[in-house]
């Protein structure tokens, strides 16, 4: 692959080093030049969705062109290139009727195709806690990376993928419940996360919802919840076997007699005929 060519040595990406340059540190040196618009193509896996409003970006670009190269590399169809990163810019520069943009050749395979897109739309501004809590979670399953990994590559803090790692795990339908009132707040939903159970998380956000609490009143709620008697809640979780026993007490002191009463009462009901 020939040397980077086309692109003023001035031109600065908006992404730092860890974005691109540390993706794509171990493959062929990039390719900048211009690329007319109809031999390009979108990432039919594009994680991004919505692109929102791009009337000003096209507005933009129509004065001053595109300011930013697209990232791309050669598509299974000769001469025609697959969009990695930009898809935004790609549309608002079809609307704004130009016909060739500037570009960044990449030599990346679909692993590094998929990690690259993924991560440009973790870098987004608009996104709610629940969007950039399901990119990071997609991030760690499917590269198996550390929280600290996923901060150097999104140009985070540990802290934040931590959080935003919590909220991910929230049960779907103590998330119903959150989408469904509204609730965007990351500390509020970080607060529902950090409940006990799931039942705690499911009445904390209900509580939410139903009172419109901010983030103050929720910690308020906490800590008055937290200042009285918790009931017990035993947990069995065998290794290696299919299922999980919780059961949740009214009073917050069991013996193991109680607990063994209540293990035979469930029992006893059954083995009661249907």
């Amino acid at each position: 692959m020939s040397a980077k060519r086309g692109l003023p040595s001035t031109l600065k990406m908006r992404h730092d080093r860890h974005y691109v340059e540390e993706l794509s540190s171990h493959t062929g040196a990039p390719i900048g030049r211009m690329i007319s618009m109809d031999k390009l193509e979108p990432n039919p896996n594009q994680p991004r969705i919505d692109f929102g409003e791009i009337e000003e970006l096209v507005a933009s670009i129509r004065e001053k062109g595109v300011l930013e190269p697209l990232l791309v590399r050669p598509s299974e169809v000769g001469g025609r290139f697959m969009i990695i990163s930009g898809e935004r810019r790609f549309r608002a520069a079809r609307e704004a009727g130009l016909v060739e943009v500037p570009c960044i050749e990449m030599d990346v395979n679909d692993r590094e195709v998929a990690e690259i897109a993924l991560i440009e739309n973790l870098q987004r501004k608009d996104l709610t806690p629940f969007e950039e809590a399901d990119g990071l979670q997609v991030l760690s399953e499917r590269f198996d990376y550390t929280h600290e990994e996923i901060a150097v590559k999104i140009g985070k803090s540990r802290t934040t993928v931590t959080e935003s790692l919590t909220i991910a795990a929230l049960p779907q339908d103590v998330r119903a419940i959150c989408l469904q009132a509204g609730i965007e707040s990351k500390s509020l939903l970080l607060q529902i996360a950090r409940q006990p159970d799931h039942a705690s998380m499911l009445a904390f956000a209900s509580k939410i919802a139903q009172k419109g609490m901010n983030r103050d009143d929720a910690r308020n709620e906490r800590k008055n919840e937290q200042g009285r008697p918790q009931p017990y809640i035993y947990k069995y979780n065998p290794p290696g076997r299919e299922f999980r026993l919780e059961i949740k007490f009214k009073r917050n002191e069991v013996s193991n007699e109680d607990l063994i009463q209540s293990l035979e009462a469930i029992i006893d009901e059954l083995r009661k005929p249907q």
